[in-house]
């Protein structure tokens, strides 16, 4: 079934646009993904213009602390990688996306050392390569010990600075805009007060590339920065894209725990640091992986927070234990220094004391549905990085996977954006009119109700769900959503425009769109846990499920025909692979 990405004509409400730029593409979000993107289109000859919630250097990006995968070890091959990423999707992964992701990769992570990126290397200078849960090999390439994220990210903004790209920073994307054809023609984005422009205004560009990030908001606790709403997903739902495998949040299972009612982001501690052989302990010190899984705790992640959760219930715990008291300080110091200063900040010394640790959101696997160029159901737009279902994941992200698929995935969108440029396809299009939207169907929520929203999510469609759970969240949700419509159509009045109600409608969309996919999807596969469900059941469930807003903004779930997605678009012929820069 192929979507047309027929609009919905629901925008959220927000003053009209009062300023404008003109560009070949627009570029929304400035992580790995969205920067590589802004680069690799830059290269090729288009105006671009990269738009940032917050600073360039503030997105998920420079969290990430583990590392980037990629086959670049002696004995390692592009297979083995697509073996592992196979196993840990739960038979969900598109392998011709998987294919891609692993041939390609290796060489877009030299290209990205080339852009200026620093990884840590060995005496005789090769890149020191670590592992991570799920991988048979050391194939994860890290930088300043645990502080993989930050280094990219570092290198890519200096690279777009050195080019003189034009940015647009601290400003929140809105909706998209479309021509009369119903292709993409630009954003709306409202700039929170900095620099050149303010308020809201308008990008007009005939292709635009989502890097949003992820909705790891959407829960109480996330290690995903504050700025992580979920708005690239709503934004998509709303201008009719399809959106698929959302159910699929993966909660990393070693996140400091610093307490029951602690909320928004949380300190990561990096799956590395039980790829150098940390153990899993309870309050008595057994080890409860073992026998669990025959890599322990360098099982995937989805059966590493399955394991701590069982184990938690078992014990009536609030918390497990990460032991690493063996690596001494030296270790400490000089391969996880931010991990260790994080930790000693919360007052606790993982050389001398085990860490206290406990499952929280960390990545949606699902998102905005791609095909293998990064093309949506809607023409013109595209998304890649974690805002993007590129088939990759399937039902649980292979770790240290993510940052590579940015990577990929965004040098094969500017790629497909350039193929479209010789054939003066963009120039075409950047002439046509862009109607404006029609009338507002979303009302706007409170700021406040961000809280309900991600107190009602932890308890309905955490680690652990079920029909139970889920029809509660679905109910409460629906109760938010009522009380801001009922508000609307009996007075006019709506919650006050700006970022932080924007944010909390944002955040609603897409916590609805996870709860219809969440209850429909009757099994327990990969990072989606239903104890009703507790078996795989590849007979009914080893195919994708879609989410569509309909006009009234309910979301609409349907199941693809097969595990393989249906294309996004007719075929054209394929781009070329991306060449040294």
């Amino acid at each position: 079934m192929t979507s047309t990405g027929t609009s919905t004509g629901i925008r959220l409400h927000a003053p009209a646009p009062g300023w404008s730029l003109t560009a070949d593409v627009v570029v929304v979000g400035s992580g790995v993904a969205g920067l590589t993107a802004a680069l690799r289109c830059e290269a090729a000859g288009l105006d671009t213009v990269v738009v940032t919630k917050a600073r360039l250097d503030d997105g998920s990006t420079r969290w990430a602390q583990g590392g980037i995968a990629a086959a670049l070890g002696e004995g390692d091959t592009p297979g083995q990688h697509l073996d592992d990423t196979l196993v840990a999707g739960a038979s969900l992964c598109d392998e011709e996306a998987v294919r891609l992701l692993v041939t390609e990769g290796p060489d877009a992570v030299r290209r990205l050392i080339s852009t200026g990126a620093h990884f840590d290397t060995d005496d005789e200078g090769g890149i020191q390569l670590t592992r991570e849960g799920g991988h048979h090999r050391r194939r994860i390439a890290h930088a300043g010990g645990d502080a993989t994220g930050a280094e990219v990210s570092r290198a890519l903004v200096a690279a777009v600075r050195a080019r003189g790209l034009r940015t647009v920073e601290n400003a929140l994307v809105l909706d998209l805009l479309t021509d009369a054809e119903g292709r993409a023609a630009g954003v709306t984005l409202h700039v929170m007060g900095e620099g050149q422009h303010d308020g809201v205004g308008a990008v007009h560009a005939p292709a635009v590339v989502l890097a949003t990030g992820g909705m790891g908001q959407v829960f109480s606790a996330t290690t995903n920065p504050a700025v992580s709403t979920g708005d690239g997903v709503a934004l998509a739902l709303r201008a009719g894209a399809d959106v698929s495998d959302l159910e699929f949040v993966q909660f990393h299972p070693t996140v400091l725990f610093l307490g029951a009612d602690a909320e928004g982001q949380q300190p990561l501690v990096s799956e590395a640091v039980r790829g150098e052989g940390a153990h899993l302990v309870d309050a008595g010190g057994t080890r409860f992986m073992v026998g669990q899984h025959e890599l322990a705790e360098l099982a995937p992640r989805d059966i590493v927070a399955k394991g701590i959760t069982r184990r938690m219930q078992e014990q009536d715990a609030e918390h497990m234990f990460l032991d690493a008291r063996h690596f001494g300080a030296a270790m400490w110091e000089h391969r996880f220094p931010t991990i260790l200063a994080a930790c000693r900040a919360h007052g606790i010394d993982p050389v001398t004391e085990p860490i206290p640790v406990a499952p929280a959101a960390h990545y949606a696997s699902g998102g905005v549905r791609t095909d293998s160029r990064g093309r949506t159901t809607v023409p013109g737009l595209y998304a890649c990085g974690e805002v993007a279902c590129t088939g990759v994941h399937g039902a649980n992200r292979l770790a240290s996977n993510s940052l590579l698929e940015g990577l990929v995935y965004a040098e094969r969108i500017a790629a497909d954006i350039a193929r479209e440029h010789a054939g003066n396809g963009l120039h075409a299009r950047a002439a046509q009119p862009v109607p404006q939207p029609g009338q507002p169907a979303h009302p706007l929520l409170a700021p406040e109700t961000r809280f309900a929203i991600q107190r009602i999510m932890t308890e309905g469609a955490g680690v652990l769900r079920s029909a139970e759970s889920l029809a509660t969240a679905a109910d409460r949700l629906g109760r938010l959503r009522a009380e801001a419509r009922g508000a609307l159509d009996e007075n006019g009045k709506t919650a006050e425009p700006g970022v932080d109600t924007w944010e909390a409608t944002n955040l609603l969309c897409v916590a609805h769109a996870l709860v219809a996919a969440a209850r429909l999807r009757e099994e327990t596969r990969g990072c989606h846990w239903r104890e009703d469900h507790a078996e795989r059941d590849d007979t009914r469930w080893r195919r994708h499920l879609v989410v569509r807003l309909d006009p009234t903004g309910t979301p609409a779930v349907h199941t693809t025909d097969t595990a393989d997605f249906p294309p996004t678009r007719p075929e054209a012929p394929a781009p070329r692979r991306p060449q040294e820069q």
